[in-house]
Formats: structure tokens, sequence, C-alpha cells
């Protein structure tokens, strides 16, 4: 992903953020469009450790709304291939009842960037 960053306004990060693709800068620019206060990558969940403790699984969601109390996974993976990121969803759930996160595959992204008029190469 480009060092090209533009200044978000909603963002609520310390540092800029380093997307790992597109379709994650294009639902940057939506929240931040619509001044949805937002965080990028905040927290990493334990979903497994080995005999010794040491973390085996983890996930870490691409954004937090925290006036929703939302986590947001951002997926660019054909539908057919997200069955993992689908699992590890679940295993979160389990894990974390009270975690609220909801899966964005390409479609949702560049449905939502066709809506709102940003570019949806994702």
């Amino acid at each position: 992903m480009s060092p090209d960053v533009p200044a978000f306004q909603a963002y609520l990060g310390v540092r800029p953020p380093r997307f790992a693709n597109n379709a994650e800068l294009q639902c940057a620019r939506m929240l931040d469009y619509h001044r949805i206060p937002w965080h990028y990558e905040p927290r990493t969940f334990v979903l497994e450790r080995d005999d010794e403790g040491r973390v085996t699984e983890a996930m870490t969601p691409d954004f937090f709304l925290p006036e929703q109390q939302l986590y947001l996974e951002v997926t660019v993976m054909k539908q057919s291939l997200v069955t993992p990121k689908n699992r590890k969803l679940r295993k979160l759930r389990e894990r974390y009842p009270g975690v609220r996160v909801k899966l964005f595959y390409r479609r949702d992204v560049e449905r939502l960037a066709e809506k709102y008029g940003f570019s949806s190469s994702a």
C-alpha cells in the first residue's frame, strides 16, 4: 500500500494508518467522509494458545468504531477463499461474546464506494 495516506479528520489514532490494501483505504475514506470516528487495527484478539501459553492464532480487525462499539474486518479475498476468515470471526465471537464485529467483503466495499462516489478498485 502506498505511504501517501490522506489526512483523515475522524481518525482517532496517533500515527498515520498503514493500510494493507486499497479496500481498507476506501473504507477509511468513507468513514472519514461521514465523520464517523474510527481507529485502525487498535486491538488484537487472542483466539488460540498452545500448551505453553504462546499465542498460536489471533485476529486484529481492521477498524474500530467507538461510537458504535463495532469492529470492522475488510477482506478482499474471493468469496470462495474466505472460509478461514469466517472461522476466525466465529472463534472471536465465541471467545469474546461482548465484542461486536462485522465482516465486509470485496463486494460490500465496492457497493459502498459506488454509492458514495469513491474509487471502487478494491
